[in-house]
């Protein structure tokens, strides 16, 4: 299996195995391969990530009924795109298996019952197919059934593959023997146990590994009482992935949630897995025949809603984010009222306040809110054509709650933050135009006349967005407007709201919007004929009480002069660290990448973050609040994971650079020659002013490099890929935004996995400066390696000019695709660039505001204007420059 598996649990399907499903085996037998198809179809679409194939039956041709079964899948995109499981105890029916099965397939499996020889000879079969192999728990003495004999069988197998014949450990997945508990014989009670235990060692001892079982037969002494089996699957596989197991031949379209199974049945349940008790078994046995109905009354539960009537079922829809049935259900509400209208008005809106309640108790989250809107969208989509043409034919206006008009500003391209926000305020019945990213002043302005806005929406990630917004600010109030401005996006904050944009506009409010879920509270207060103005005077006496303490506080911050801070800077040249020269200097052009390669690499605590919803992976899924929204959320992201990985939506590619360096005071000079004689460039650095206690030095990024022999440093920039907006639009023109903000959540995150992924690589290949690392994906996302890839325009190197020279010297638009904008923010968005400095003690940190003796000495490094390096180091200013000095750059400009 590929090593991105042991992201999630793998579910593999089990119902196209003729000894398990009567009704697979039937088909097959018959010769029902259409409907045969549709078992598989089935399983992917309840979740399945792999499906097991088996055709081990007595009357039938295994081998031939493989391939033809195996040769039709390949015909079906919607099957064949998850990974196949050969399962059969017949090495020929395997081999022919493998023949057939295109891109990589899992044995399922081999084992050393029959001695090692055997078993080298069909591994070495496995790994010229390049097929991933699952190893049972089984050797020339039987099955393993402790434990111990686990263990021992499983490392036995695991030596013989890795250590002789080179199989890739990732692509091993051991079967340890799931055993049916609750038997009544009491030997069988620690079956369960004995599993779990031996996975937690297993996946200790044996690095890389994976862990699988057939987890149906856990309960095989209850066949005939489902809702009993599902629940015992659901508990054994809550213990066993905690174990390390993180496969499984399971219906995916049947396991139970673990807290929501009966109480008191989970607790006889789990006394049986644990074996915790010993009448465990007797207390199920008795308590069984209570819940043998329960299947078909939850399962008539969840269907019952579809026989409410037509205004409560898409109430249901709308607050459950079920669009299977929308259009229909919005159809027969048409035909039922006097105007299309009114089924927005009635029951879509009556759904639509219940999500809009329940989002402002807490009691959903973001993600659950958009699929809402997914649901909402397609009914409204389809009542437009007929909405329209009856507005056309009496000349009614459009009604609304108002009318937004939101962009991100120029030289800005990130929009997720403002399309979730878009998605929340269209979910409560207001008109919102989309501008999109890039957006120019003149645009944005133009378009709140044309449209008459109500309100526009100003968002931006990047520090140069910051000045974007203030001077829009300006152009409102120089042209007259009269409509409230709201601000958001990852560099904006109350205080820069306070101090710099509410100054420059002043004829209607302007609103610092923390995040999506405060949108719509600040957009129905801002349009409110009695709540806006004592809304507005709130917030300015808000800003005003900012304004005031910041001017009082600002002298009082101590900072030393630059010239003392250099006294006390780090010396890269006192530690005695000796630069390694690089495997591969110059520039090498990275275009072997998949997106499957980057999946391990993944850090999702900034994927929930993204979504508004605060907490560490895994952790977030524990919480009481959020932690089952976080979850069905995660769930949806493995699912889009997936089709990404499998059908290679974007094309990552990206750039690395390793150069000739030496330090120059607070910057680095970067040569094409190890003498240092033909320079290539220049960085710069700023230096930490804020004084600091002891004798702790205050840094500056370059001080990591030496200066008095030659060293080196690296910069790259990688990309998840071109056709992210491509694709996010397909989505958003199918009324999905849901999808198109999860895909491009995870282009971001498969940016920085790219990034995190190039970085080891440079390390160990590239560079070499590390070249024995050995860290797991824990410590990767920890950043417990040697060396940091600062980026310009963060906090150690907050200048975004300085990428300026770093895409210079990559190369970075011909080999990547990646441009800058004006404000330097670059284009794709799911984007990452950076520097590569190797020093063993070289940390993160931010430089802090900076006093004017820095300003001007950056300035005359530059060879800047001293007003030009105010604009570009706004951010971090420690005092407030002299505006009208700006203004007349400004203009002379």
């Amino acid at each position: 299996m590929p090593a991105q598996s042991r992201a999630v649990f793998v579910n593999v399907g089990e119902r196209t195995n003729v000894t398990g499903s009567a009704r697979f085996r039937k088909l097959i037998k018959e010769g029902d391969y259409a409907a045969a198809l549709d078992v598989a179809r089935q399983q992917v679409e309840a979740g399945a990530q792999v499906i097991d194939i088996n055709m081990d039956e007595g009357l039938l041709d295994s081998k031939q009924a493989m391939i033809t079964f195996l040769n039709l899948i390949a015909t079906e995109p919607d099957i064949a795109r998850v990974p196949i499981m050969i399962d059969s105890s017949k090495w020929e029916v395997i081999e022919a298996g493998l023949k057939c099965v295109q891109g990589k397939a899992i044995v399922n499996s081999i084992s050393l019952k029959e001695g090692e020889e055997s078993f080298r000879q069909q591994a070495q079969a496995c790994l010229a197919y390049g097929a991933a192999v699952v190893v049972m728990a089984f050797d020339e003495d039987g099955q393993a059934d402790t434990k111990e004999r686990k263990v021992e069988i499983c490392e036995r197998a695991y030596h013989i593959l890795v250590d002789e014949l080179g199989f890739p450990p990732e692509d091993i997945i051991f079967d340890p023997n799931i055993f049916a508990v609750a038997t009544g014989i009491e030997e069988h009670n620690d079956y369960a146990v004995a599993f779990i235990e031996a996975t937690r060692e297993i996946r200790k001892r044996l690095p890389g590994v994976h862990v699988s079982g057939g987890v149906s037969n856990i309960s095989f002494s209850f066949r005939g009482n489902e809702p009993v089996r599902q629940a015992m699957h659901s508990v054994f596989l809550y213990h066993a992935i905690k174990a390390g197991m993180d496969m499984g031949i399971v219906n995916a379209g049947q396991l139970e949630i673990y807290d929501e199974i009966e109480p008191k049945l989970r607790e006889l349940v789990e006394d049986v897995i644990l074996n915790r008790r010993d009448d465990a078994t007797e207390r199920l046995l008795e308590a069984a025949e209570a819940y043998r109905d329960t299947g078909e009354a939850e399962e008539k539960a969840a269907a019952e809603w579809r026989s409410l009537p037509v205004a409560e079922r898409l109430k249901h829809a709308l607050v459950k984010g079920l669009d299977e049935f929308v259009v229909e259900d919005t159809e027969e509400a048409r035909q039922a009222a006097e105007r299309p209208l009114h089924v927005i008005e009635g029951p879509l809106m009556d759904g639509m306040n219940v999500v809009g309640d329940l989002f402002g108790e807490g009691k959903m989250f973001l993600p659950q809110v958009v699929k809402s809107a997914r649901v909402m969208k397609k009914a409204v989509a389809h009542l437009f054509p007929y909405m329209e043409a009856e507005r056309e034919a009496a000349g009614l206006d459009k009604q609304s709650n108002g009318l937004v008009i939101m962009a991100t500003v120029k030289g800005d391209v990130h929009d997720i933050g403002k399309n979730i926000v878009g998605v929340v305020l269209q979910c409560n019945g207001y008109d919102v135009v989309d501008l999109g990213v890039m957006v120019a002043p003149e645009k944005i302005l133009e378009a709140a006349r044309e449209h008459k806005a109500d309100i526009i929406g100003l968002s931006g990630l990047i520090t140069p967005s910051l000045d974007e917004m203030v001077f829009l600010a300006s152009e409102m109030e120089r042209e007259g407007f009269d409509i409230p401005l709201l601000i958001g996006g990852a560099t904006t904050s109350p205080a820069h709201t306070a101090v710099k944009i509410e100054p420059a506009y002043h004829k209607a409010p302007v609103i610092h919007v923390h995040d999506a879920s405060r949108a719509v509270g600040v957009v129905s207060k801002l349009l409110s004929d009695t709540q806006r103005q004592p809304y507005w005077e709130e917030i300015q006496a808000n800003y005003a009480r900012i304004r005031e303490t910041r001017a009082r506080t600002a002298g009082n911050r101590r900072r030393v002069t630059l010239a003392d801070a250099r006294e006390r800077a780090f010396d890269a040249d006192a530690t005695g660290h000796q630069p390694v020269k690089p495997l591969q200097p110059g520039l090498t052009t990275i275009d072997d990448v998949r997106l499957a390669d980057l999946v391990p690499y993944i850090d999702w605590t900034p994927f929930f973050f993204s979504w508004e919803m605060k907490g560490t992976y895994p952790a977030i899924f524990d919480d009481p609040n959020r932690g089952e929204a976080a979850r069905a959320l995660f769930d949806d992201a493995q699912l889009m994971l997936k089709q990404m990985v499998e059908g290679d939506w974007l094309k990552p590619k990206g750039v690395v650079g390793l150069w000739p360096a030496r330090r120059e005071g607070d910057d680095i000079a970067v040569f094409a020659d190890e003498a240092c004689s033909a320079r290539l460039g220049k960085f710069y650095g700023l230096r930490q002013q804020a004084e600091k206690d002891g004798d702790k030095p205050y840094l500056s990024i370059f001080d990591f490099v030496r200066s008095d022999v030659t060293d080196w440093v690296g910069g790259f920039a990688v990309t998840s890929g071109d056709a992210e907006d491509e694709i996010a639009e397909r989505f958003k023109k199918a009324n999905d935004d849901y999808s198109a903000i999860m895909f491009q959540s995870l282009a971001d995150r498969f940016a920085e996995a790219f990034a995190e992924y190039l970085h080891e690589r440079v390390r160990k290949e590239i560079w070499g400066y590390a070249a024995d690392e050995q860290l797991s994906t824990v410590d990767l996302i920890k950043e417990a390696y040697a060396g940091i890839r600062p980026a310009p325009g963060y906090p150690a190197q907050p200048d975004h000019t300085e990428k300026d020279l770093l895409f210079k010297l990559l190369e970075a638009p011909e080999r990547t695709g990646i441009r800058l904008t004006e404000s330097r923010a670059m284009y794709p968005a799911a984007s990452v660039s950076g520097l590569y400095l190797a020093h063993p003690d070289s940390v993160y940190f931010a430089v802090g505001r900076i006093m004017r003796d820095q300003v001007e000495d950056y300035a005359q490094r530059k060879g800047w204007s001293v007003e030009e390096a105010e604009k570009a180091l706004a951010p971090v200013l420690g005092y407030e420059p002299d505006a009208s000095r700006l203004e007349e750059a400004d203009a002379a400009a």
